[in-house]
């Protein structure tokens, strides 16, 4: 239904809503949604809650994954995810663009945008794509006043710490910055780029009741597990964070070959969305029933496909 009806609307906070998730046991699915449309695609495939991924938003507008974009960019892609899905959402962070003042203005910016939910990691700028190498990590204690800072600054959100330190402290050092991040404040424990089942196994053994956030990526150095492994594993969340991007811009890269190619889109008409599929995903026969001198469109037949 249309965001712009106030009973469509939850009625609790995203971060309470995000929290009950949890609560419920089994392991929160969230799928990357780089756009308002992917965001209602996943919801109507079924998931309860998305991720918001730097490195999706950043490609997105052109630019690669190395911190340039602003809070308010991301607030942006925020307002329209949260908007378009209702669901709560999980937003990356990156390194809280500043210090502990900045990750308090990020905190508030973000909350007011809809996020339920941010993760902060532990890299100095110009940060990296956590499964690139030779990341330059933050100290332990600089990064956990700035949880300290989310913490004090949040109302509902809730805070995930990221740690990119296994690569060059190992799992001793990703624990060890993991545990003073939950004392800082921290709701739970992202460690980033594990390399193999058994990794992942020891950092949950050695977090015992911290919520843990699993990253399965694509091209990355985690190989590829299911939800289910994940759960087993002892992780309560996984993401998938840039397969939607990665999946929309092949296809569209085939578009403008084609086009070019052939001097039109014909060849590709059979790939493409139809005309009625969009309007029933993006609602439009709803918004238009909000406004009784607004008459319902006649979706088109002429062609193979809708256009």
């Amino acid at each position: 239904m249309p965001y712009l009806v106030a009973a469509d609307l939850p009625r609790e906070p995203a971060g309470s809503r995000f929290r009950a998730l949890l609560q419920r046991g089994s392991i929160l699915k969230m799928p990357g949604a780089h756009n308002g449309m992917a965001a209602l695609q996943a919801k109507a495939a079924g998931f309860d809650a998305l991720y918001l991924s730097g490195g999706a938003m950043s490609a997105s507008m052109g630019l690669p994954d190395l911190g340039v974009i602003t809070i308010e960019d991301v607030a942006f892609f925020i307002r329209q995810v949260a908007r378009a899905s209702g669901l709560p959402v999980l937003v990356d962070g990156d390194t809280g663009y500043g210090e502990a003042l900045n990750v308090m203005h990020m905190v508030r910016a973000f909350e007011d945008a809809g996020a339920a939910a941010v993760h902060l990691e532990d890299q100095l700028l110009p940060k990296k794509c956590g499964h690139l190498n030779d990341k330059k990590l933050a100290d332990a204690g600089d990064m956990a006043a700035k949880v300290a800072a989310a913490a004090k600054a949040r109302r509902h959100l809730y805070l995930i710490a990221r740690t990119d330190a296994a690569a060059s402290e190992g799992l001793d050092g990703a624990v060890a910055r993991a545990k003073l991040y939950i004392d800082a404040g921290a709701d739970a424990i992202f460690p980033e780029a594990l390399t193999d089942a058994e990794m992942f196994r020891a950092f949950a053994e050695r977090m015992p009741g911290v919520p843990l956030l699993a990253n399965m990526t694509e091209f990355g150095k985690t190989p590829f597990f299911t939800a289910a492994e994940f759960e087993a594993m002892g992780y309560a969340m996984v993401i998938w964070p840039v397969s939607s991007l990665r999946v929309a811009n092949k296809a569209q890269e085939k578009l403008y070959v084609a086009i070019a190619r052939d001097g039109g889109a014909h060849a590709v008409v059979d790939q493409m969305q139809t005309r009625a599929e969009l309007y029933e995903t993006i609602g439009l026969h709803d918004y238009e029933a909000l406004d009784a001198s607004i008459v319902q469109t006649v979706v088109p037949t002429g062609n193979a496909r809708g256009g």
